[in-house]
């Protein structure tokens, strides 16, 4: 689900993760039409560095 709001509104899916600083940045660079491609993939980035980190804090912590 998050992976379709990535690539679709990229910009919110930074708000989902706790980063609303990254999500107002990602928001002004999708509001271009050239921006776009680089915020999804900038956001699909992101995602998987977040989904990484909560494996590792998960592994560490039990």
């Amino acid at each position: 689900m998050r992976l379709l709001l990535a690539i679709l509104v990229p910009w919110l899916q930074f708000f989902t993760i706790g980063r609303p600083f990254a999500g107002i940045i990602c928001l002004i660079l999708q509001l271009t039409v050239i921006g776009w491609v680089p915020a999804a993939i900038w956001s699909v980035y992101a995602l998987s560095q977040y989904e990484t980190d909560r494996k590792i804090r998960r592994m560490t912590s039990g």
